[in-house]
């Protein structure tokens, strides 16, 4: 990791930038899974979960849902993608018409301007939703 970053300070190039693969639209990524980096000097792996793209902003939310009536969302701004990582409980998120059943550390982002969906399927669901406007 320490090399990898180094590397990254001396092109100027942001470290998740780097090694970022592409990316499909809907992109899952379950606890324990993705590009997974692992210091040298000390007990302590960063996982890449999603790089910012140049000239973007990003906005960061904690959601806390209980089972019931989804969350159903209009599509967003054009360009808008949300990133979601659950954090306890079970929820249906994604795409209003093929959302994904995320259990605790999984992650998950998608086009936030087309309709989409958060629904909590176990008391005191919580997740962190980061959207990113490009």
């Amino acid at each position: 990791m320490e090399t990898l970053w180094a590397l990254s300070v001396t092109l100027d190039v942001p470290f998740a930038q780097l090694v970022d693969p592409p990316r499909p639209q809907v992109q899952i990524i379950r606890a324990g899974e993705g590009l997974a980096f692992a210091a040298e000097r000390a007990d302590y792996v960063a996982t890449l979960l999603a790089s910012c793209p140049p000239n973007a902003r990003r906005d960061l939310y904690l959601i806390s849902a209980q089972p019931g009536t989804s969350r159903d969302s209009d599509p967003h701004m054009p360009g808008v993608i949300e990133h979601v990582v659950l954090s306890s409980g079970r929820a249906l998120v994604g795409l209003a018409d093929e959302p994904v059943e995320l259990d605790p550390g999984d992650y998950v982002a998608y086009p936030g301007d087309v309709a989409h969906v958060f629904r909590a399927l176990a008391p005191d669901t919580v997740a962190v939703m980061l959207q990113e406007h490009r």
